[in-house]
């Protein structure tokens, strides 16, 4: 019996390696592997393989293109989100997609990290200690049960964080199109104005899409409380980072934790300190001593990098076999 082939761009030795052979061998898969992004340069690699499993790497027009001339009939994405894959392309070529999903623990527990260490000002607390710094002034922090928290997405993520956030003893608001009765256990279902309106701390926690492209803009800040707290370790593309930076600078936005940023493609996950990057809003953001930025590392345990290997073979395992497959995007 010949195996399927799934041929593995942006393979990670560190990391991924031993997941993907454990599954390979437990599902009876051929891999093709390569270590570098997908690119025009190197597309042609994966001739021979109707599935292609990839990261958090731009597939535009001319690449999805280029794997549709190559016979690639799916590309698979270990990933939650799917805003890098043109899917306009991929219809147009006939190329299937797929994300995956893992345990939402990982981005739950980074989400309440980054809710504390901005309320406490941790980033001003460590700088100062690194330099012999132990005075107060400046640093006192406050305390999360005197907190109402807008959570703007309900899905696996965000319940995890409304479930995680109840246990404080702050006062919660949801937003969603689809609401989730579980969610109304532990919060209040409201609209974007109220939420903007009434809430202290905003996290994000939501797909992008074209209707929520900086769904936080001028216009969404104006409505906040002076002071508010905005945590992002969804997608950058939910914030105006422009007028996030207005924000902070006039005090309307008080603290930041901020796991994504916009275009951060080509950026992460690289080892570019010896490099000068065009990234002036991240130089900015990071210059805060109000904001602490991390680089998309929410995700990062071993639970769900073993869970976005195996259902990105399970994806294609189960399109070749004609069943349903829970992850399909298109």
């Amino acid at each position: 019996m010949t195996k399927m082939k799934i041929f593995v761009y942006n393979y990670r030795e560190f990391d991924e390696a031993e997941y993907f052979q454990k599954f390979a061998e437990e599902y009876g898969v051929e891999l093709g592997i390569c270590t570098d992004a997908p690119t025009l340069e190197n597309a042609h690699l994966a001739e021979g393989y109707k599935y292609v499993s990839i990261i958090t790497s731009k597939i535009d027009a001319e690449l999805m293109e280029r794997f549709h001339e190559l016979g690639v009939k799916m590309i698979s994405t270990r990933t939650i989100g799917y805003d890098h894959v043109d899917l306009a392309a991929a219809e147009k070529f006939g190329i299937s997609v797929s994300n995956v999903s893992y345990s939402p623990e990982c981005v739950a527990d980074y989400t309440v990290m980054l809710i504390l260490m901005s309320i406490r000002k941790m980033k001003r607390i460590m700088q100062r200690a690194e330099v012999n710094d132990f005075s107060l002034p400046g640093i006192q922090g406050r305390e999360l049960p005197n907190f109402t928290v807008g959570v703007l997405g309900t899905g696996r993520i965000g319940r995890a964080v409304i479930r995680d956030l109840s246990g404080f003893g702050c006062r919660i608001y949801a937003y969603d199109k689809y609401e989730n009765e579980s969610v109304k256990e532990h919060a209040q279902y409201a609209d974007l104005d109220t939420i903007f309106r009434e809430c202290d701390l905003i996290t994000l926690h939501m797909p992008l899409e074209e209707e929520n492209f900086h769904l936080i803009d001028r216009k969404a800040l104006e409505k906040m409380k002076d002071g508010v707290v905005i945590v992002n370790t969804a997608r950058g593309g939910l914030i105006d980072t422009k007028a996030l930076i207005e924000g902070i600078e006039s005090g309307k936005v008080g603290a930041a934790g901020l796991d994504v940023i916009e275009d951060e493609f080509g950026l992460y996950y690289y080892d570019l300190k010896s490099d000068i990057l065009s990234k002036r809003d991240l130089y900015i953001l990071r210059g805060f001593p109000n904001v602490v930025v991390t680089p998309h590392m929410a995700f990062y345990t071993d639970q769900a990098v073993s869970d976005m290997v195996k259902h990105s073979i399970e994806s294609c395992l189960l399109r070749e076999a004609g069943e349903e497959d829970p992850w399909k995007v298109l």
